[in-house]
């Protein structure tokens, strides 16, 4: 059988190395692990040297279309195809009220959040399309991008939910304009990282928060990822990492 293809975006640390670490240990995987400086993802160079042959670091920087299609040749070398892409990178680092927010901050969420995907999703389709089975996009996002939830929680993260919120619109149209594409947006929990720390730094209140561990985060996403498939009844979701769906 041939093995499942895998590239994950953000993939030097938190949520997407925790992903990339239990692939590897997987049977009959391939997993490509993007990274912005290779030369100092010293944890996915670890990986790589556990799993060789299943491990393969490739440089990928957001929105970024030449590191993308470097990426992707490699992969198209090494592979010839994909069956799964997980868009992880990304950014939040604006706490800032919407009377105060900055455009600058603006304009650094949209890039990362909405326009690294979109890069990334150019870059990997043709190889998509190589898949003998469905392949699959998913595009890690929030709770706090749901219109109907995220906007109620007291927390100034403007730049951060109007950037996933866009990121899902961009998910579901890939959804329908693509009819042999699995595309789904899909909310990783409330995870014990960096990003998370800084943000607790930045608005206390946000401690009061349960969080789960990067294991746990990254064992309920490729679950998730695991069973998606596509479904023209009920459209794209917006998924958590627990199985629920999230209002859009």
């Amino acid at each position: 059988m041939s093995p499942i293809v895998y590239l994950i975006s953000g993939a030097n640390r938190g949520i997407g190395l925790g992903i990339v670490a239990q692939l590897a240990v997987r049977e009959n995987t391939v997993v490509f692990a993007g990274a912005r400086n290779p030369s100092g993802a010293t944890d996915l160079q670890t990986l790589e040297s556990k799993y060789p042959g299943k491990v393969h670091i490739v440089k990928l920087t957001s929105t970024d279309e030449a590191d993308n299609k470097a990426a992707v040749a490699k992969i198209q070398k090494l592979a010839g195809r994909l069956d799964v892409v997980i868009a992880n990178a990304g950014v939040s680092n604006s706490y800032t009220p919407s009377e105060q927010v900055s455009l600058d901050a603006m304009r650094e969420h949209f890039e990362v959040n909405v326009l690294g995907p979109l890069v990334l999703f150019q870059a990997s389709y043709q190889l998509l399309k190589a898949s003998s089975d469905k392949p699959k996009f998913i595009v890690v996002s929030t709770a706090v991008s749901s219109i109907e939830v995220g906007t109620k929680f007291a927390i100034p993260v403007l730049p951060y939910g109007t950037s996933k919120a866009a990121v899902n619109w961009l998910t579901a149209k890939l959804f329908w304009e693509h009819p042999g594409l699995v595309a789904v947006a899909l909310h990783p929990g409330v995870v014990d990282t960096d990003i998370t720390a800084f943000a607790i730094e930045q608005i206390p209140e946000l401690g009061k928060f349960p969080t789960i561990t990067v294991e746990e985060s990254a064992t309920g996403v490729l679950s998730v990822v695991d069973a998606a498939k596509r479904d023209e009844e009920t459209g794209p979701k917006l998924a958590s990492y627990d199985g629920t769906v999230l209002p859009w």
